[in-house]
């Protein structure tokens, strides 16, 4: 962990905020601390004004020089901006940090490294300085036509990229939001048969219902459905569940939060750096960090130690 160094100058920030991000409290969360912001930075900002807008900001912000960002939002501006920032080609994403003020809905990410919450706290840890570094997850498509997707948390496939499906225009009664989508998932979800192969080995697996990728360890509002996700190892914590019926779920729905369901024996897990997975019927809805991505084949793996952030 590095600790920013003492000097006279103020660093120099910029700031993404999502305005509809957690009910539409961006705007709000902003004016509250825009002055102590000036108070310790040198600042320039920009609102997003559309899904994904925050990709576009990032290239833009890094191409003209910004190195260090402060993101207003939750879970899936902080995604769109990991996007931007690994798709752009301006400068090694090592050079990169960035600072967080959570104001979304799930506010998953956080919660592997327990930064607060409450906005003077997040802001705090930001303005103290530490700092350290993450894995980042990449998904390549066979279709080489699709961008690579990155994602800083969890990708999912299956049934919580349904989940997110139905709840991504919905989220406005927080943790309830997924729980709600989670149920009415449970009616609408179809078991899909996947080949999954890793360095070693290739299987195929029949009536799949879920596949998680974990870099963290949190999902949809306080999931644990990875086992041994460790954001600085190099490697995914893979998950697969088979033959989940309605039944299985309801009767085990509190294990998806304290992280018992993978003890199931319907479920297997373990740790890879990169993986291909393919479809044999059907391809199931995906997400990554809780935003929705173009379903099909892909390619898996890590980037080790790829960012920096404060903590």
């Amino acid at each position: 962990m590095q600790k920013r160094s003492n000097n006279t100058s103020k660093p120099h920030f910029f700031v993404i905020i999502n305005p509809v991000s957690g009910n539409r409290q961006g705007v709000k969360v902003w004016q509250n601390i825009k002055l102590k912001l000036e108070d310790n930075f040198t600042i320039n900002y920009q609102f997003t004004d559309y899904p994904k807008h925050e990709t576009q900001i990032a290239k833009q912000a890094v191409s003209k020089g910004f190195r260090q960002f402060i993101i207003i939002g939750g879970d899936g501006t902080l995604s769109n901006f990991i996007d931007g920032v690994f798709n752009q080609k301006t400068v090694d994403t090592k050079e990169i940090t960035f600072g967080i003020i959570p104001i979304g809905t799930g506010n998953d990410w956080i919660k592997t490294y327990s930064i607060s919450k409450n906005t003077n706290k997040a802001l705090q840890t930001i303005i103290d300085g530490s700092t350290t570094t993450q894995d980042i997850g990449c998904i390549s498509y066979h279709n080489n036509n699709l961008p690579n997707n990155y994602f800083i948390n969890v990708a999912g496939i299956g049934y919580d990229g349904l989940v997110v499906d139905i709840v991504k225009s919905k989220r406005t009664l927080g943790m309830l939001t997924y729980a709600i989508g989670a149920l009415k998932a449970l009616f609408r979800f179809k078991l899909f048969e996947t080949t999954i192969t890793t360095k070693s080995t290739s299987t195929t697996y029949n009536d799949c219902f879920i596949i998680q990728l974990g870099i963290c360890k949190y999902t949809g509002s306080g999931m644990q459905l990875t086992k041994e996700a460790k954001p600085q190892d190099g490697l995914l914590d893979i998950s697969i569940g088979v033959n989940f019926s309605k039944r299985t779920i309801l009767f085990n729905a509190l294990k998806l939060y304290n992280g018992k369901i993978l003890d199931l024996d319907k479920v297997t897990t373990y740790k890879t750096d990169k993986l291909s997975i393919d479809f044999n019927n059907i391809t199931p809805h995906f997400q990554a960090d809780g935003e929705q991505l173009q379903p099909g084949a892909i390619h898996v793996n890590v980037v080790p130690n790829a960012i920096n952030f404060y903590k």
